[in-house]
């Protein structure tokens, strides 16, 4: 790999992903090289993360949405009889069932992140911001500038897998092909709350506090779809069902490093995966390590 690949490669790669599965990193039979990695996000989605120089991939099509941003250079392809590219910044949304191939329009190669999304996944969230079933949403145009489509890739990439966190990312999406289809512009539904039931989400949420709560539980004690109860757990708390848990659990955990040595055993007790994992999550949302902010709180006592 030439210096130059390795350097723009190198970049692409700090991108969020470095837990994801690698490969294809020389390339095959001396071709020019690339390398992917992806993981599963939740049932129906899944995150992959690429680079490649040169000819990235011959034509085929996915039984999914493809929702891509590309990261660093220009990214070209054919769909929909048309050459297409896409710069830094664009989105790039395929439909299901629709033929693309993918190579790089320069030297310097190309890289991206996307997301593929079962199509009924998108329907049950599209049908919650509507208030009503529809068609899918389509996007006219396969290479856009969409803010939203954007950020919730990005955010994509620094999610766990968690079935909230799946949840709150397939209704933004969701919500960002509506407002990019102009057929569904004007139908959206008005904000209405269950105020019962999400009262009920918030108290149970409260309460589990050392474990990764299920999507379907939430929708057993609300009576509720889940991309409904984000919807309106969002409009009457002003954040997810997932951050909200998340931001529960590391409550619990910040009460735990008052009273338990163990970072290993703060993290199982608040639900984390290990030590990694909280430290990880706890820096995210604080601003400090779990370790610097017990240091921090005994100085304050002293």
């Amino acid at each position: 790999m030439s210096a130059r690949w390795m350097s723009i490669a190198s970049r692409l790669r700090g991108a969020g992903m470095s837990s994801l599965e690698r490969s294809c990193e020389t390339g095959a039979a001396g071709g020019p090289p690339g390398w992917l990695r992806s993981r599963t996000q939740g049932e129906g989605v899944e995150l992959l993360q690429a680079w490649f120089a040169g000819h990235g991939y011959d034509r085929h099509r996915h039984d999914t949405y493809a929702i891509g941003l590309t990261d660093v250079g220009v990214q070209a392809f054919d769909y929909r009889g048309a050459a297409r590219i896409s710069t830094p910044g664009q989105v790039v949304v395929l439909h299901p069932d629709e033929t693309h191939d993918g190579h790089a329009a320069t030297a310097d190669g190309f890289g991206y992140r996307i997301i593929y999304v079962a199509p009924a996944r998108i329907a049950e969230a599209a049908r919650a911001i509507r208030g009503s079933p529809s068609a899918l949403p389509f996007a006219p145009e396969p290479v856009t500038v969409s803010a939203g489509l954007a950020s919730a890739i990005d955010d994509a990439f620094h999610l766990d897998p968690e079935p909230l966190a799946t949840d709150s990312l397939v209704l933004a999406l969701a919500g960002a092909l509506l407002d990019a289809d102009p057929s569904c512009v004007q139908s959206r539904s008005v904000d209405r709350v269950d105020v019962e039931g999400i009262d009920r989400a918030r108290h149970f949420l409260d309460a589990e506090t050392d474990r990764v709560v299920l999507s379907s539980e939430l929708e057993a004690i609300t009576g509720l779809t889940r991309y409904d109860l984000a919807r309106q757990f969002r409009a009457a708390l002003g954040t997810s069902p997932y951050r909200y848990s998340l931001m529960r659990r590391l409550d619990c955990a910040r009460a735990e490093l008052r009273r338990h040595p163990s970072l290993a055993d703060v993290a199982l007790d608040a639900g984390f995966a290990d030590q990694a994992h909280l430290s990880r999550m706890f820096k995210r949302a604080y601003g400090v390590s779990p370790a610097r902010y017990r240091a921090l709180e005994a100085g304050g006592r002293r």
